[in-house]
Formats: C-alpha cells, structure tokens, sequence
C-alpha cells in the first residue's frame, strides 16, 4: 500500500512524502490461531501454512507459552501435566530433527537389560540414523548421532550384536559378555538362528567369532545334559 502525505521541510516548504506499507497476511483479520497438538516437536517453517511469516507467527506461539523453544529450528508443543509440562518423547524430537528420515536408538538403556553384564549409563542417547553425526542438545535431551546401519526393526539378538561392539563404551569385557551370553543362550533367552544372522550381517569378525563360540558352548552343555540324563 502507497500512502502520500505532505510535510514542511526544514525551510517550511512543503514536500509530498512517500511512504510504502507493506501488507502482511497475518496483519490483517484475527491472528491467526493455529491448533497445536501437545507433545508434537514442531519446526519454524511448518507454520507457513498459517501465514506468510512464519518465523514471527513461532515467536508469538512461543511468548503466549504454547510452544517451548528447543534448539536448531525445533519447537515443542508441551503436554501439561500434574506436575508441570512434560518434556516432548525423543521419538518426537528425532522425528523432527531428522526431518523423518529413519533412525533407532540403542546404548546403555537398552544394553542393559540383556543381562550380559553391562550397566553403564551414558550422558546422551545413543542414536543410529541416516543423515546426521554429532552431539545434540534439545532442551534437557542430549543426543549422540551416528551415521552408521542398523536393521529397520531391532530386534534383542541385534542389540547384543551392537553391545559387543561397543563393549569398550559399555565398560564391560568381552569375555565377561561371552560367559553370560552362553548362559542366557542355555536359558533360550534368544534366538540363536537371529543372532547368528546378525552377528553375520553387523558384526565384526571378532564378534562373530564371540557369538560361535557363545552358541557352541551351549551346544556343549545341552548335550552334556542329555548324557547325565
């Protein structure tokens, strides 16, 4: 919009002044009130569909207390609760950040119930993707990305393939692994075919020979068994 107005100048004349107003979508009507949905992690440009600027419509969003800055473009949509508002689910937040590419996340929380001997506990999660590496702070969240392959559905036998692997991270020897993991084979508490097919397809060498001798051992004992019987 073009609006003219006249003004004296310093020497009292008088000059037509020009001045060009810019028309701005969500200026014009009722602001616009878009509906959150709580514990959604949002990012800046999925706005744009309620105004022509979304970054300002996030900064509203963000001053009435709907949305919760994060980091890297990522706003949070929080869930209230009894005791204040939850912070968003790392799914949510890795959906978003990874812009939905896959990912998986493994580390202490799920190494540890193998019951393989390890009990560490990391600073950030563990997490295996497609696009990016790092650490990355959401909030209270911390991440460590990586950019290496993983099965699309882990299963507990790929988890045990990738403690091995990381048994130096884990604080937990190998050879500690390979007792326990004997035993829990003994116990039928994995499946031996799947762990050999991981151990083939994400394991090193070294691993894979681990598995061997943990899945012989059992062999051994069961056929021990059918002779005392």
């Amino acid at each position: 919009m073009t609006v003219r107005t006249n003004k004296p100048d310093a020497c009292g004349r008088t000059a037509t002044v020009v001045s060009v107003l810019r028309e701005r979508r969500d200026d014009v009507g009722a602001p616009a009130e878009p509906k959150l949905e709580p514990g959604r992690v949002y990012r800046t440009r999925d706005f744009a569909r309620w105004g022509k600027n979304a970054p300002r419509l996030a900064r509203r969003l963000e001053r009435e207390g709907r949305l919760v800055r994060l980091a890297h473009g990522l706003l949070a949509s929080p869930t209230p609760t009894a005791y204040g508002p939850m912070s968003p689910s790392d799914q949510a937040v890795l959906t978003a950040f990874l812009d939905g590419a896959p990912f998986i996340l493994t580390g202490p929380e799920y190494w540890n119930p193998l019951g393989l001997g390890s009990t560490a506990m990391f600073p950030a999660a563990l997490v295996y993707n497609t696009k990016r590496s790092g650490l990355f702070t959401f909030g209270r969240q911390r991440y460590r990305l990586r950019r290496v392959r993983f099965p699309p559905r882990p299963t507990p036998e790929w988890y045990v393939i990738d403690l091995i692997e990381h048994a130096d991270e884990a604080g937990v020897d190998v050879q500690e692994i390979e007792r326990a993991l004997a035993y829990r084979m003994a116990e039928a508490q994995f499946d031996a075919a799947r762990l050999s097919a991981m151990a083939r397809e994400y394991g090193s060498r070294a691993t894979q020979a681990l598995v061997e001798r943990a899945l012989g051992a059992r062999a051994n004992d069961r056929t021990a068994g059918i002779a005392d019987a």
